[in-house]
């Protein structure tokens, strides 16, 4: 399946799916956490916002999906578009009948429910009928075989990694447009996070649904994505296809920790010589 490229943030991609337009993001009236974030997602584009842990990823996506007011949080400027229409003045529930949903950090599965319950709560919204609900399961199940083998265990007591699959496959189950998966990789063991990873994109493939990354694990991400943002301190600080930011020598030697076929080590760099680097 070809997938379009976006255009440079700030210039919305003519089939794009999600536009960020110069948000601002403010905690508790007074801590400026975005400052001016752009960015755009192709219609059944993979899209990896990267960065460092509070480099304002996992902000990003909750300014999309209005699950920010739960930590008094508000998008202050700017816009979010999404299929052609504003949606960062509807509320979660909303968003999420639009077609828009986000996977949390941390895979949120309910412990004391099983597999196969953590599912069908991704069904809620739909009012399409138990066959096709349980067409969908099935599918599900053809997608993730190990959730299929634990669908009767109760989730929490689950691996990680059948946690995240969960919560993956519970996104899917509301039949989304776009899926903003945030953290897939963290504390998982790299073969499951490979393994996750290739379920995104075969998910990507056949069913055309659009994902917006949000990760620390750079070279995982730019392996799948066709376009990755840098987010430094809650600003864009490069974007580009993911093939041109995997050669990058600044996005090599600072997060790939490769720089001239030798590994560097962060604590040597200053971070301002980095900053400067950018926006040089």
């Amino acid at each position: 399946m070809s997938q379009a490229i976006p255009t440079p943030a700030g210039v919305p991609a003519p089939d794009a799916v999600l536009v960020v337009n110069n948000i601002e993001v403010i905690y508790d009236h007074v801590i400026l956490v975005l400052k001016g974030v752009s960015l755009s997602v192709p219609q059944g584009g993979i899209v990896a916002l990267l960065g460092a842990n509070g480099a304002g990823k996992t902000t990003t996506l909750k300014a999309i999906s209005n699950l920010l007011h739960a930590e008094r949080g508000e998008v202050t400027k700017g816009s979010v578009v999404f299929e052609g229409q504003r949606i960062d003045k509807l509320s979660p529930n909303q968003v999420v009948r639009r077609g828009c949903i986000q996977v949390l950090e941390g895979r949120h599965c309910f412990g004391h429910l099983t597999i196969e319950e953590n599912l069908l709560t991704g069904a809620f919204t739909r009012r399409d009928g138990n066959a096709a609900i349980k067409a969908d399961l099935e599918a599900i199940y053809d997608y993730f075989p190990r959730l299929r083998q634990r669908r009767h265990s109760m989730s929490g007591y689950t691996s990680g990694g059948e946690q995240q699959m969960c919560a993956i496959g519970r996104a899917m189950m509301s039949r989304p447009t776009m899926i903003l998966l945030d953290e897939p990789s963290m504390g998982l063991a790299p073969q499951v996070v490979e393994e996750i990873f290739e379920i995104v994109q075969k998910l990507n493939v056949t069913q055309g649904v659009s994902f917006l990354l949000a990760e620390q694990n750079t070279n995982m991400a730019l392996k799948y994505a066709t376009y990755g943002y840098i987010l430094e301190t809650g600003r864009v600080v490069m974007d580009g296809p993911a093939v041109g930011l995997r050669e990058n020598e600044d996005v090599k030697e600072f997060y790939l920790g490769v720089a001239d076929g030798s590994q560097k080590s962060f604590r040597n760099v200053k971070s301002y010589k980095r900053r400067k680097r950018w926006l040089a």
